[in-house]
């Protein structure tokens, strides 16, 4: 009986942490700090609420961004996936938009709209829905023509054909489809509150810099990537997890 292999992703934040103290140790602290002193600056953020109050504010941003650009990228990417004219419309306009650095628009876009919400949640939409449209777009046109033609000789109309063959065989596209367009959104998330924000964790790390505070500056780096690493543990590997089960049934 074969002993199962070990899994050492465990070590890889304890390992990150060590990295961080052994280069914190050669330099002052106001310039690399400690972690235990950014936990005590995440203490004093959170003893007045104010840390919950940015990560609310960059979290509802992030969501009114994403679900929207999930809606369109599937309507998109499954018409650009059935349809070739449709497909070689919209194939320039992906190219363009994918090629342009979402933050490109932040200035544009607070120009029209001001500083706040809607033009924070229209650069994340920008940067989330063109990845995951054709991200979705591969995943449909990957299907084989036999299992079409198959479920069409039993029968199967236009909405069986999306809801039996089209979805399940494009799943793993959808879910590579969500874990790109969220990280794409994140970051021009944070991107465009270091732009023009007056909350957010974006804001916290682009006031952090100006005053000098680089424990606040890690701070906000910490959150931003433990949000990423909550999202893709406990939603995108389930919903990975909860598809393959389904696909096997």
């Amino acid at each position: 009986m074969s002993l199962p292999k070990p899994n050492w992703g465990w070590a890889s934040l304890p390992f990150l942490l060590l990295i961080w103290v052994a280069l914190a140790s050669r330099f002052p602290t106001y310039i690399l700090p400690q972690p235990w002193e950014v936990a005590r600056e995440a203490v004093r953020w959170l003893s007045d609420s104010s840390l919950w109050q940015h990560l609310r504010a960059s979290v509802l941003e992030e969501l009114g961004g994403f679900c929207a650009a999930v809606v369109v990228a599937v309507v998109l990417g499954t018409a650009g996936g059935l349809s070739s004219r449709f497909r070689d419309f919209s194939s320039p306009l992906n190219s363009l938009f994918m090629a342009i650095p979402p933050i490109a628009w932040a200035p544009l876009i607070m120009i029209i709209f001001g500083l706040g919400y809607v033009s924070i949640v229209l650069v994340i939409f920008i940067a989330a829905m063109f990845p995951m449209a054709v991200t979705i777009q591969e995943g449909v046109q990957s299907i084989r023509g036999g299992e079409v033609r198959a479920a069409r000789t039993l029968g199967a109309n236009a909405w069986q054909l999306l809801a039996h063959v089209y979805l399940p065989a494009s799943l793993p596209f959808v879910t590579a489809a969500l874990r790109i367009g969220f990280s794409q959104g994140w970051r021009a998330l944070v991107a465009a509150e270091m732009i023009g924000a007056s909350q957010g964790i974006g804001w916290m790390v682009s006031t952090g810099g100006q005053i000098g505070n680089s424990s606040q500056v890690l701070l906000g780096i910490v959150v931003i990537g433990l949000i990423a690493w909550l999202m893709e543990s406990f939603v995108f590997r389930r919903i990975e997890r909860h598809y393959q089960k389904w696909r096997v049934q």
